[in-house]
């Protein structure tokens, strides 16, 4: 459900960035024959098969880009759309000996689990020249299996944000906050105001490992957050219970969610956006850049209604959190590594930036690039970020601890939110579900 939302949201999200921002989207230029980027014109007659789950105008504008690089390299792309379920598609295709040339997952897992598999190919020295000089280490890491490198970050979702109605603001005379005190003081500022602070999407279990991935990256740092996604430390660890007794600030007054807790728990992604923006029901929603979309079609503009601000400080980092997808190659061609070296730079980073609905993990794409304010705001914070951004931890876990409703990290945070006092037993809970799911 969160990678259908996600897919889905993005890109409708950048066409309302763009048209906020008043800017048509730009078409996307002919390469500008950058050192960088593989040379021109050199896979003329050479076929290249690339299957990603996009649909719709994400199939359309990555479509774009690949024309780009045909342009370029004169290689002819043909496009597979595998469907929600990416594993489903590629499987019967790898075990079949008819795999495509490159594969976009949209789960670091599955580039550890087709690398056990043998199905993956080793990224060369030209792909990787372009991941050393454009992404920082983690990302490189985080497209690696076993010490080898397989993978390429080519598209981010952002998750660091807080989302918020302004009319609410400003009949309760709130600001914007910029650390986890000052949000519980905004909170209680807009409660006293009449006002319930927060559409909580409790429904959604992968919500709550957003909020909890967000706090917790602020308040233990990048070195723990790490640690933690690999179940090296475990989760009845003191850093976990900072986390937690923070979140148990907002969670933990009744006031603060529309509905209290039971309300919050009845409600799903995307009626928590609905709430705030079409029936003003509440002031704030915590998630991701794609919450725009549905704030536009409930009725509110983008930028002047529906705003947002970056999650609050709950520690000393500035916490961002991102999703995305990553490329790999099945087989081992030059046309596939080319393609790869094409979609880790530089280059093919700024054509792409320049259409809707995408964000770009390349710390050497400018912001400059993107058709809306909005969109440009967000890439910066990536960049800004540097080396302590980070990939969403549920996402980094077995699926039976991170990402199967009604188990794992998605039930136990809903029961936190149910009953927030239980700080220790919720992380003794939490660790025992860990254990069971890296075994």
């Amino acid at each position: 459900m969160r990678k259908t939302i996600a897919t889905v949201t993005t890109a409708g999200l950048a066409l309302a960035l763009a048209a906020c921002g008043g800017e048509s989207p730009a078409p996307a230029p002919a390469a500008s024959g950058s050192a960088s980027a593989p040379a021109a014109k050199t896979l003329e007659g050479v076929s290249i098969e690339v299957a990603a789950k996009w649909t719709g105008p994400e199939q359309t504008n990555f479509q774009e880009v690949l024309k780009a690089f045909e342009a370029k390299t004169g290689a002819k792309v043909t496009y597979a759309s595998t469907g929600e379920d990416t594993g489903a598609y590629l499987g019967p295709r790898i075990q079949g000996g008819n795999p495509p040339d490159i594969a976009i997952l949209p789960q670091p897992g599955l580039v550890k689990q087709y690398a056990d598999q043998k199905a993956l190919k080793p990224l060369t020295a030209e792909v990787l020249k372009q991941i050393d000089d454009n992404y920082t280490p983690y990302w490189k890491e985080l497209g690696s299996a076993g010490g080898q490198s397989y993978g390429v970050l080519v598209k981010a979702a952002h998750k660091s944000l807080i989302w918020y109605r302004d009319q609410a603001f400003q009949d309760a005379g709130a600001q914007p906050p910029a650390t986890w005190d000052d949000l519980i003081k905004t909170a209680q500022t807009i409660a006293d105001s009449g006002t319930p602070p927060f559409s909580l999407c409790g429904a959604s279990g992968w919500t709550l490992t957003d909020l909890f991935e967000n706090v917790y990256l602020s308040s233990a740092g990048p070195e723990n957050y790490t640690k933690l996604s690999n179940h090296e430390i475990p989760w009845t660890d003191p850093s976990v219970t900072t986390a937690l007794e923070k979140i148990g600030q907002l969670v933990g007054k009744k006031e603060f969610l529309l509905g209290g807790s039971s309300g919050a728990l009845q409600t799903d992604f995307p009626t928590c956006v609905t709430q705030v923006y079409g029936q003003d029901k509440s002031a704030m929603v915590i998630e991701a850049d794609f919450v725009g979309t549905t704030a536009e079609e409930s009725g509110a503009k983008l930028g002047e209604e529906a705003k947002y601000f970056p999650f609050p400080k709950a520690g000393d980092t500035e916490p961002v959190v991102l999703g995305g997808d990553i490329a790999v190659a099945l087989k081992d061609s030059e046309g596939a590594m080319a393609l790869l070296e094409f979609l880790a730079s530089a280059e093919g980073g700024e054509v792409w930036a320049k259409l809707p609905g995408y964000l770009s993990p390349n710390r050497n794409v400018s912001p400059d690039n993107y058709p809306a304010e909005l969109t440009k705001q967000l890439a910066q914070t990536i960049i800004s970020a540097g080396d302590a951004v980070r990939y969403d931890m549920s996402d980094l876990a077995p699926s039976a601890f991170g990402g199967t409703d009604g188990k794992g990290q998605w039930k136990l945070l809903q029961d936190f939110v149910r009953d927030p006092s239980d700080v220790k037993g919720i992380q003794e809970k939490l660790e025992a579900e860990a254990k069971k799911a890296w075994k």
